[in-house]
């Protein structure tokens, strides 16, 4: 019994510490609406989605997640030790959904680091559609350029293991990696 109680402990801890790590998610942190899985060919990886920085793009995650259209999508652009990118459905990096495309939600609020879901776009701002990309280390560069819409709260040892593309090639795969399944928690 008491090995029991010291787990329960354990574990609330662990999710308040986690919640607190998450540099203001904690609010979100555990809300099935606004947990992602994304099943890649090694296993889940878990993304909490941040509508408190970007609300009309973490929309636009759960809608076409549970559309099914990131299933099958490849990750068409890798570049080792800055990202991996995906949600383009043509797989060459200039395509979308039917959806129109978003207005920026750029924040002082959060950076890109390790882990951190951002949204794709063009030379346009306010172009984000549906494709997004995972960070492999931190890039301060992108703050304020990008929209932060979720990060990796679990599973990012899969991310890293996402097949790389070639640097002269601007991070192009070929015979990319792909998304398995993308789904919100909350559907489960």
């Amino acid at each position: 019994m008491t090995l029991s109680i010291r787990m329960l402990a354990a574990a609330t801890m662990l999710t308040f510490g986690l919640a607190i790590g998450l540099g203001g998610a904690a609010s979100a942190t555990g809300d099935p609406e606004n947990t992602i899985y994304l099943d890649l060919k090694d296993g889940r990886v878990t993304i909490q989605l941040r509508p408190d920085l970007a609300p009309q793009h973490a929309e636009r995650i759960r809608t076409l997640a549970r559309q099914g259209f990131y299933d099958g999508v490849v990750f068409h652009r890798v570049i080792d030790g800055f990202m991996a990118q995906t949600g383009d459905p043509t797989g060459t990096g200039t395509g979308g959904s039917d959806l129109p495309d978003l207005p920026a939600e750029f924040t002082d609020k959060a950076s890109f680091k390790r882990g951190t879901l951002g949204m794709a776009r063009a030379q346009d701002p306010n172009s984000a559609n549906s494709q997004f990309f995972i960070m492999f280390q931190p890039a301060p560069h992108l703050d304020g350029q990008y929209t932060i819409v979720g990060e990796v709260t679990d599973g990012m040892e899969l991310v890293d293991a996402i097949k790389k593309g070639s640097r002269s090639a601007n991070g192009m795969v070929s015979d990319p990696d792909k998304i398995e399944k993308m789904s919100v928690a909350a559907d489960q």
